[in-house]
């Protein structure tokens, strides 16, 4: 279901019934909740012998070795062949395992492109769903309640707090994650970087991009 923000931004929400209270954005230095969820599950599954320590040991090795270096890596390639950027945009799991990037579960991956007319946020409003196997671990404040309502109804102004403004002509729209449905935002290449190999666009892609809180930005030794 898409949901109307203002007359340029728009929102795909897959999560009715939850409130959206406008608070400020912070990060929580304290354990949270998923902190003391974490650790009760894992000593249950342990206890009840569904799972070994060292199965969940392993698993956890496995999501540690995700980084956002990964999907920077999508990034590049996209930036600079134009058949994988529509295969990534057609299917964008595919287009992942395509580099070499294996998926350990169902979820689907949906790449969103950004352009001179429409710029794309992700949020995940239920909890904090997010493309762990392109990205590995989400931020902080991807996970708390103030991004997660904030970034529905007034994109705009979160975008202003992560010092990122959006014309006015420009739409924004704001993809909704949900469990198995899971969001990348193909950021747009920055002038100025037509001769830079893929390697080196790639260490100019941030996690923070594919979110889509932020643009890339390229500043030259001159600049």
């Amino acid at each position: 279901m898409t949901v109307g923000t203002d007359d340029n931004d728009h929102h795909d929400h897959d999560h009715p019934g939850h409130s959206h209270p406008h608070d400020e954005i912070s990060i929580a230095d304290a354990p949270g909740y998923y902190d003391f969820m974490e650790t009760a599950v894992r000593e249950l599954l342990i206890e009840r012998r569904l799972f070994g320590a060292d199965e969940i040991r392993r698993q956890i090795e496995v999501l540690d070795s995700r980084t956002p270096a990964l999907g920077a890596k999508v990034v590049a390639r996209a930036w600079v062949d134009d058949g994988f950027r529509q295969r990534l945009l057609d299917d964008g799991r595919k287009g992942c395992e395509e580099l070499g990037i294996m998926f350990y579960d169902d979820t689907q991956l949906i790449v969103v492109e950004n352009t001179p007319k429409v710029h794309n946020l992700i949020v995940c409003t239920l909890c904090s769903c997010y493309p762990r196997p392109v990205l590995g671990l989400p931020p902080d404040w991807y996970k708390l309640k103030p991004y997660r309502a904030r970034a529905v109804y007034e994109p705009r102004t979160v975008l202003e707090e992560f010092g990122t403004h959006i014309p006015d002509d420009v739409e924004i729209i704001v993809s909704d994650s949900t469990a198995m449905v899971r969001y990348l935002v193909l950021p747009m290449r920055p002038a100025g970087t037509e001769a830079m190999s893929e390697e080196d666009l790639a260490t100019l892609v941030t996690r923070d991009a594919m979110i889509g809180v932020i643009p890339v930005e390229y500043r030259t030794e001159a600049a």
